[in-house]
């Protein structure tokens, strides 16, 4: 199997810029104009055309579903041009569709690629998180705890009292007791309706003054988010969150053994890891896409594992090119 060098992942980094870029781009059109389906479908025609510019053997490992149910960038999908490197790809052409169709914030074009099988191969379903930023001792949070349990935990590591300990949670009625117990804690609680993989990195900024990260999100945006824990730092727990036989069948045919296991960071995504996102909406991490005259404007966060490298890149991409 070829590996990605280091030479070959500043090489990628720029390449899987252009595609978030582009994915970013094509989504915005449909920014606050209702269309959740449109708005995704344009993100995925407009990420895989440039991902199959790419001389790359790549397979799709988390993407838009399983081969019957998404004809674009599903699960397995045999991306890039097949020169190069082999590798695992995890994506998301829009995460957030709903904050797009809303024009809300945190809405991103994300792209994750590692070293073939490097990337948990983790089923549509849910999963259970939690997730600090880094610098912090080991075994700081642990998702069998209490989240009261774990905000008294954290406080403790950092120094603090409770009280000024934020947690991000998803706004769902499933997270009822994590907010409770959040709250109980001393801790606030910062809700946002949707958009996790932007939630859990923003642990690891301390200008969002988010400390932890908590509760049930999807399993593919859990691996996205791992991904660029593992190039900017920080610890995260996971587990499947499985409903039903159909979810559990799923699991198992992807190859998931234990469907209780609790993994750690490493066990989510290993080896050398690239993390790239652009902003579709404005958000706390990235602008959003801007329409400006005769040219368009986008803002890119680049990660690498290799190196923990973190680089903004804010373009200019005039009108006339692919992008109108």
């Amino acid at each position: 199997m070829n590996k990605i060098k280091t030479n070959l992942n500043r090489i990628f980094s720029m390449e899987l810029a252009r595609v978030t870029e582009r994915a970013a781009v094509a989504a915005s059109h449909y920014t606050g104009r209702g269309d959740e389906k449109a708005a995704d479908q344009a993100a995925v025609d407009a990420m895989r055309s440039e991902l199959n510019e790419l001389d790359i053997k790549g397979t799709v490992v988390i993407g838009e579903g399983e081969r019957d149910e998404a004809p674009m960038l599903y699960i397995g999908e045999k991306v890039g041009t097949g020169n190069g490197p082999e590798v695992d790809i995890a994506l998301d052409p829009l995460e957030g569709t709903t904050l797009c169709a809303k024009a809300m914030p945190n809405s991103l074009a994300v792209l994750a690629m590692s070293e073939g099988g490097g990337m948990l191969h983790a089923p549509d379903t849910y999963m259970n998180k939690i997730a600090i930023g880094p610098g912090y001792g080991n075994n700081v949070i642990d998702i069998d705890a209490s989240p009261e349990e774990n905000i008294l935990s954290l406080a403790k590591a950092k120094g603090v009292p409770a009280s000024q300990i934020t947690a991000c949670i998803l706004d769902r009625s499933r997270h009822t007791k994590h907010i409770e117990g959040v709250r109980k804690a001393g801790a606030s609680v910062h809700l946002i309706t949707d958009g996790d993989v932007a939630g859990i990195i923003s642990t690891t900024n301390p200008l969002d003054a988010i400390d932890i990260y908590m509760g049930i999100g999807g399993a593919p945006e859990g691996v996205l988010a791992a991904a660029a824990l593992r190039c900017i730092g920080g610890q995260m727990q996971a587990r499947l969150v499985i409903r039903n036989d159909d979810e559990e069948s799923r699991a198992l045919k992807m190859g998931v053994k234990d469907l209780n296991k609790k993994y750690d960071l490493l066990e989510l995504a290993s080896g050398d890891v690239l993390f790239v996102a652009t902003g579709v909406t404005e958000g706390s991490m990235l602008e959003g896409v801007r329409f400006k005259d005769n040219h368009i404007t986008t803002e890119t966060i680049i990660m690498r594992s290799t190196t923990g490298t973190v680089r903004w890149i804010k373009a200019q991409h005039a009108l006339f090119n692919k992008f109108e």
